[in-house]
């Protein structure tokens, strides 16, 4: 007879099932939190632990397993980035707390929990006239479908959408002007985006050749009519990234980064850039402010005759980093 499963490794399933049917959680997020919990479970079952009733000193074990502390359990050369030992905590305190809001256990073990301190890193982003340039990519290389591109790329640029937002994105949910849309984000979140003139252009461009291959009713599809999924768009960017000479590497990502860094450094109110991203928490916009301060230190050691810093090949001088206008040419106009 097989030993009984510990009753805490039902109930992750369980949480799990109910953030996949009631919280509606994306699949992103969900294989996240399984693969966390399950490293959790099976730690638990290697120390004799049920996960539903592990106390707060256990937990602070498993942090230490993940951290490759001496003696925590997982042996040398599992461990973790802090970043990614705060996303496990993450998971394990979602956990919980659904289990003292289901009455499955009274108190919240990982209530007290802090994070660890993780080095501050600035995201990767692009300045604007390095942004117009691989925008026209797909004008320029026409190595894959140089209009649908070219609409995925400035409208993810100019909305700052998620990879999974754009690959959701349906007509209906366009704007009749095609400026902006209701899009779906983290956590069911719903927002307005908005479109720039380019993108407009270029959605203009795509849509009369998608209407002659689709029959749903997804914004970007592929050449059989489907729509695309979002590993089908991360490797049409990164084929643009490999054709790009930017000594940068580019992810998805990046486009929203820069979304966020251009309208910081031009003076946009870092609340209003907390809406458009869809944060739920001002402090994960306020990253953009610190590149907005790095910039400025660069414009300094490359600026001033006595930084003692020389100007780093490939940094941004002042006039070209400046924010401004992209346009087709790939040039920016200066503020007046």
């Amino acid at each position: 007879m097989e030993p009984k499963r510990p009753e805490g490794e039902a109930l992750v399933a369980a949480y799990l099932l109910w953030l996949r049917s009631v919280k509606r959680s994306p699949d992103t997020t969900l294989r996240a939190y399984a693969a966390d919990l399950e490293r959790f479970s099976a730690w638990c079952a290697a120390y004799g632990l049920d996960p539903l009733e592990a106390d707060t000193r256990a937990l602070r074990g498993f942090v230490g397993a993940l951290s490759g502390a001496p003696g925590s359990g997982l042996g040398s050369g599992r461990r973790m980035a802090p970043v990614s030992v705060n996303r496990a905590l993450a998971s394990v305190r979602g956990f919980y707390r659904w289990l003292v809001r289901t009455g499955k256990r009274e108190d919240d073990p990982a209530g007290t929990l802090r994070n660890l301190k993780a080095p501050r890193t600035l995201p990767v982003f692009l300045w604007e006239d390095e942004m117009a340039a691989f925008a026209a990519l797909p004008e320029e290389s026409g190595i894959l479908w140089p209009e649908r591109d070219r609409a995925i790329l400035l409208v993810m640029y100019s909305g700052g959408l998620r990879i999974s937002e754009t690959a959701a994105l349906s007509l209906p949910g366009l704007d009749g002007d095609l400026r902006g849309g209701r899009v779906l984000g983290k956590g069911n979140r719903e927002r307005q985006v908005f479109f720039s003139a380019e993108a407009k252009e270029a959605l203009l461009a795509w849509l009369p050749l998608r209407a002659a291959l689709a029959g749903g009713d997804r914004l970007f599809i592929n050449r059989r009519g489907g729509p695309l999924s979002v590993s089908g768009l991360r490797w049409i960017i990164s084929r643009y990234a490999e054709r790009s000479a930017l000594p940068k590497k580019l992810h998805p990502h990046a486009l929203r980064h820069s979304f966020a860094t251009h309208l910081v450094n031009a003076g946009c109110d870092v609340r209003i850039v907390q809406e458009l991203l869809g944060h739920a928490s001002l402090s994960t916009t306020q990253r953009y402010t610190h590149v907005d301060m790095e910039h400025l230190k660069q414009v300094y050691g490359s600026a001033h005759p006595h930084s003692g810093s020389r100007p780093r090949t490939g940094s941004p001088s002042p006039a070209s980093s400046r924010p401004g206008k992209i346009t087709k040419r790939g040039r920016q106009h200066e503020e007046s």
